[in-house]
């Protein structure tokens, strides 16, 4: 930056989840290998600020089990994107969304590529190169860009980043769960004919899995252990840290994507722990008020997901909103939703302000919900 550089910026969603940290780092780092005579510096950069960070358990337990230490991470604010725009030095990568929200609208101009597996809200022209395909896993569509690239870029690091981001994404590929394609389970398939020495699948997704519902408040930073000692867990095991549970603001945070209307924003909070449990939280309605307040959302849609030993997925969800009428809008949408159905069933709600559902159609992940809260809106 300093000496003018071109900077070449792979970028997630704002809710930084697994699947948008690791397919920004193995992306940013396939195009800095095999990109020809580059000029630009090609910089993953993790769609959060940095204290944001620890509240995804997931994506630090298995950075830490692959020995990538959080100091050599680039988070959003730790590097001025609207700043290295208006020099005329950014190119920006979007991967696992393609469209930005309103507040990074001016970094539209600089979109040069998009990697998604959503689908596609708008069209982008020439020279942006759109890649947008209905897998499981945005880093199913990375792990095929690397495996048609030259032999020897895709190492074991990369390939155990991948492969696990996969699994979790597909619920380790369960048919039940209705969320793994051919594709994905295919490039799972690669990784481990590449690379033998992977953990069995089972014991990857289920560390990682334990790892996503963790609420336990295990959420400072990691300091490495003493020297001499193993610098990261097994992928097997799972440390205990006697810290109290996640606040309600942390928890609302830890998952989060936002949605825009005209005028108005709209939070979709993931929560792991079950509906009826969070709505009984004590002191929630304030909480909810002050989160919303805050950073100016109007409501608030809370969506919970549990799975049996089948990885069959249970869904319920909550709107909350203190405008009446913006949270009957919402309701209705949901109610009355026909791509997809969701087939919900009310359920008994503690507050006036709040409106809670059983989700009959477990298939329709948050993915499939967005579009319709953003149409309601």
């Amino acid at each position: 930056i300093q000496h003018h550089q071109e900077i070449h910026v792979v970028m997630g969603n704002e809710a930084c989840d697994l699947d948008s940290t690791v397919s920004a780092l193995a992306l940013a780092y396939f195009l800095a290998q095999s990109s020809p005579a580059p000029g630009a510096a090609f910089v993953p950069v993790l769609n959060i600020p940095r204290a944001d960070f620890a509240l995804r358990t997931e994506t630090t337990f298995l950075l830490r089990d692959r020995g990538i230490p959080a100091a050599s991470l680039i988070f959003r604010d730790e590097i001025d994107l609207a700043g290295l725009h208006r020099a005329g030095l950014l190119s920006l990568t979007l991967v696992d969304h393609h469209v930005l929200p309103g507040a990074d609208a001016a970094l539209e101009e600089a979109v040069v590529e998009v990697l998604d597996h959503r689908p596609l809200e708008r069209e982008r022209g020439p020279p942006c190169r759109v890649t947008v395909e209905p897998v499981g896993s945005c880093a199913t569509l990375v792990t095929e860009r690397m495996a048609q690239g030259p032999p020897g870029l895709l190492d074991r690091t990369t390939a155990a980043l991948l492969h696990g981001t996969i699994l979790l994404d597909c619920i380790n590929l369960s048919p039940a769960a209705g969320k793994a394609t051919p594709r994905d389970v295919a490039c799972v398939a690669l990784l481990e004919q590449r690379f033998p020495e992977l953990p069995p699948r089972d014991s990857v997704f289920g560390a990682l899995q334990a790892a996503k519902f963790d609420v336990s408040g295990a959420v400072t930073p990691w300091a490495p252990p003493p020297r001499g000692h193993r610098r990261v867990p097994p992928l097997n095991s799972r440390s205990s840290c006697p810290l109290a549970g996640l606040t309600t603001e942390q928890m609302l945070r830890k998952d989060l994507k936002v949605v825009s209307g005209d005028e108005l924003l709209l939070a979709i909070s993931g929560i792991y722990v079950d509906l009826e449990t969070f709505l009984l939280r004590p002191g929630l309605l304030e909480d909810l008020d002050g989160f919303c307040q805050a950073r100016g959302y109007a409501g608030l849609v809370a969506m919970t997901v549990s799975f049996n030993e089948r990885h069959e997925p249970t869904r319920k969800l909550a709107v909350y909103s203190r405008c009446e009428t913006l949270r009957g809008t919402l309701c209705r949408a949901l109610e009355e939703a026909t791509t997809p159905p969701l087939h919900l069933r009310p359920l008994p709600s503690p507050w006036p302000c709040v409106g809670a559902f059983a989700q009959g159609n477990a298939l329709a992940s948050r993915k499939k919900v967005l579009p319709i809260l953003r149409a309601a809106l």
